[in-house]
């Protein structure tokens, strides 16, 4: 099973995330590619070779244009008051952009993911309800780039398990927009809650909100333990030189595990309803996949006095839950809810780019005991080919179905 460890002996931040995921191998036209799926401007992606303290790796800087810039930036402050209240996006408004856009949908759930534990951190902070956490538009557009780069890269490395060494998150002080705080940041130090960290190492802020949350939001294990094969190692580049290697460390190995399932505790959140417009269901339903539900079914049922109903269920992760609860209670008839805790165990997937004679189309395929056993082509992209070229979608299906069996016949004779 592939492995991806962080080991942040120097911290992380979102654009040493980038540096070490490219350099590690994340081809940078394909990263800016998916990237561009997003109707975010305004920038562009300088990314070089740099060294610290005699390592070398990839530095990766988001620089926005002259518009841009002129706004000015405030660090930490994502939650603008006052003159600058007209140039930022909410929390509800990024999840509704990266929701609505063509990116694949482990992209779009990793980056929301990431994006919600920024937002959960700030509320809790700023006293706010999460949908309502502001970002200033330059910081948005930096953590867009940041964080869905990160879950692109994440995406198309396609590790069974994301593991993490103790977390250095530096020293001495830090400018936000409301004044001076020691480190970490406010939100650094809500976000590293049950994640092992240490201090003092180097003299600056080592890890941010956007490096923290992406650790949070996708490391499965930390642990400072190497138990696995290494393949590759990656260097991302920070901005800073201090007294030890301001870098990165990220690590592809491979275990001899070959159980290529992950288990981890899920919840059910369900309600009764008797009482609601049919039709409003699949508003709903889309509302609560873009407030981070894996899964969400309608089972019909017959409640007191015979009267027809349903049985809305949700599956979703225990950071979701407040998410999916509120849209629950504000967007249907239900007056109460339950929840009970599962183990969802899940396959290895992997989601790669198949070459058809009607365009490209992402297909998911899952893996047991290093085997790939089942392959399914992604519907969205099925669905935008069959109406750009005005054929039946089942043809889409069947051709990707054609390129998948040369596929194999070509691994099969190499």
């Amino acid at each position: 099973m592939k492995v991806l460890y962080y080991d942040c002996f120097a911290g992380i931040s979102g654009d040493m995330n980038l540096g070490a995921m490219l350099d590690l191998g994340v081809d940078p036209e394909y990263l800016k590619n998916e990237l561009s799926k997003l109707p975010v401007h305004g920038y562009t992606i300088h990314i070089e070779r740099d060294i610290r303290k005699g390592i070398s790796g990839t530095r990766v800087e988001v620089v926005m244009d002259e518009h841009h810039r002129n706004m000015g930036h405030h660090g930490h402050d994502h939650d603008h008051e006052g003159s600058h209240h007209h140039h930022h996006r909410t929390f509800s408004e990024i999840r509704q952009l990266i929701s609505s856009s063509s990116l694949i949908p482990t992209v779009k759930d990793i980056s929301i993911a990431i994006f919600a534990k920024v937002a959960e951190a700030e509320a809790k902070i700023h006293n706010k309800p999460v949908d309502e956490v502001h970002f200033h538009e330059v910081g948005a557009i930096d953590s867009i780039v940041d964080i869905v780069g990160a879950a692109i890269c994440l995406d198309k490395l396609a590790p069974g398990v994301v593991q993490c060494s103790t977390v250095e998150l530096g020293s001495g002080s830090v400018h936000c927009a409301h004044g001076i705080y020691p480190v970490p940041a406010p939100a650094t130090a809500e976000i590293v809650k049950n994640i092992p960290v240490r201090k003092g190492t180097v003299d600056h802020e080592a890890t941010t909100p956007t490096g923290a949350a992406i650790l949070s939001a996708c490391v499965n294990e930390f642990t400072d333990k190497y138990d696995f094969t290494v393949l590759q190692t990656g260097y991302g580049i920070g901005g800073r030189d201090s007294a030890i290697p301001n870098v990165l460390r990220v690590i592809l190995g491979e275990t001899a595990k070959n159980d290529d399932t992950e288990t981890v505790p899920s919840y059910i959140i369900e309600c009764n309803i008797d009482d609601m417009n049919p039709e409003f269901y699949d508003y709903i339903i889309d509302s609560l996949f873009t407030a981070g539900a894996k899964d969400v079914y309608i089972t019909p049922i017959i409640m007191k006095k015979s009267r027809p109903a349903v049985k809305l269920s949700v599956l979703c992760t225990p950071e979701a839950e407040n998410r999916v609860n509120e849209v629950l209670f504000r967007e249907t008839s239900t007056i109460g809810i339950r929840k009970y805790t599962i183990d969802k165990t899940m396959l290895e997937r992997r989601i790669e780019q198949i070459a058809t004679r009607f365009g490209d189309v992402h297909v998911k395929s899952a893996f047991y005991q290093g085997v790939c056993i089942k392959s399914k082509p992604e519907y969205d992209d099925c669905l935008k080919i069959a109406r750009e070229k005005g054929i039946p979608i089942n043809q889409v299906y069947r051709e990707v179905e054609k390129a998948l069996g040369k596929k194999t016949e070509n691994h099969d004779k190499s």
